[in-house]
């Protein structure tokens, strides 16, 4: 099974400038959700939605091609890619020319749903394939339509305006808490205080928080102390968005809820984990400020 340190983050790495597909280093979701009780049957819908600022390739005349692109990645695949692979992926179309950007966009769908829909086996070279139950989504914008990207914070009530005492800076679930015998509540909650570190090199990792739910009212308090106290830890941002969302799911027991983090951008890439406890449309991938 592929392990997050046998990927290419923290270590010095050839940049490949020609189209290789092998760059990308898919790592199995399961593991990580084992520890927060997920076993089965998923206990939420949702996607991580990224974004690329540094695509690139050559045309039939050689001469260069820029792009942004947008990929959804669906929440149930077997696995995610390791960002420092995908970045290495993505400069290996550097050099290399494409007929077209639907022959980019294509190409890219290919590899993508072929390595998130695989388990790498304990060896490397040994690797199980499974049928793909939901495509990721591929979106490339050229530069005359870069100008359509807008830039938009989350919309709810800003948790930071709280002025409160902080202790812990490792995750803390029992910090939530929610009133049970009072009449559930609808709320849009917000935070730009999530902090995490990269699982393998500690680098941090920044990002916005929107909160949505219907249930018994969540202490306002209480759930900004515990987005603060993923200060210290270490994690990639999909697994950190499924331990919120797991933990708010079991301490404070909504009817509804949705979890959506949007991380600033690292080599060019930045990745937004978006889950739900119902179906709903996958939000607009429209980028923060700090984005």
């Amino acid at each position: 099974m592929n392990q997050p340190e046998q990927s290419q983050l923290g270590k010095a790495s050839q940049y490949i400038d020609r189209y290789d597909a092998s760059l990308l280093f898919p790592i199995p979701r399961a593991p990580k959700r084992a520890e927060l009780g997920i076993l089965g049957k998923l206990q939420f819908l949702g996607a991580d939605l990224w974004t690329a600022f540094e695509l690139s390739w050559l045309n039939l005349r050689g001469k260069p091609q820029v792009a942004i692109a947008h990929f959804t990645i669906p929440c149930d695949s077997i696995s995610i890619i390791e960002s420092k692979s995908f970045k290495l992926y993505l400069n290996s179309f550097n050099n290399t020319q494409f007929a077209d950007v639907d022959a980019v966009a294509s190409t890219l769908r290919q590899d993508i749903n072929h390595a998130i829909w695989q388990t790498p086996g304990s060896d490397l070279g040994d690797v199980q394939s499974s049928p793909i139950q939901s495509s990721v989504g591929v979106k490339i914008l050229l530069p005359e339509q870069f100008d359509q990207e807008p830039v938009h914070e989350f919309d709810g009530l800003s948790l930071d305006r709280l002025d409160i005492e902080c202790h812990h800076y490792t995750p803390a679930p029992q910090l939530l808490s929610a009133v049970f015998d009072e009449a559930p509540v609808s709320e849009v909650l917000t935070s730009n205080l999530l902090k995490s570190n990269c699982l393998v090199t500690g680098q941090p990792d920044w990002a916005s928080l929107r909160i949505s739910y219907e249930g018994p009212q969540i202490d306002q308090a209480g759930l900004l102390q515990y987005i603060i106290s993923f200060r210290n830890h270490n994690e990639f941002h999909e697994q950190c968005v499924e331990r919120i969302y797991m933990d708010i799911w079991a301490q404070c027991k909504p009817i509804k809820l949705s979890v959506y983090a949007r991380y600033t951008r690292r080599g060019g890439l930045d990745i937004n984990p978006f889950r739900t406890s119902f179906p709903q449309a996958v939000p607009a991938n429209i980028r923060t400020a700090r984005q």
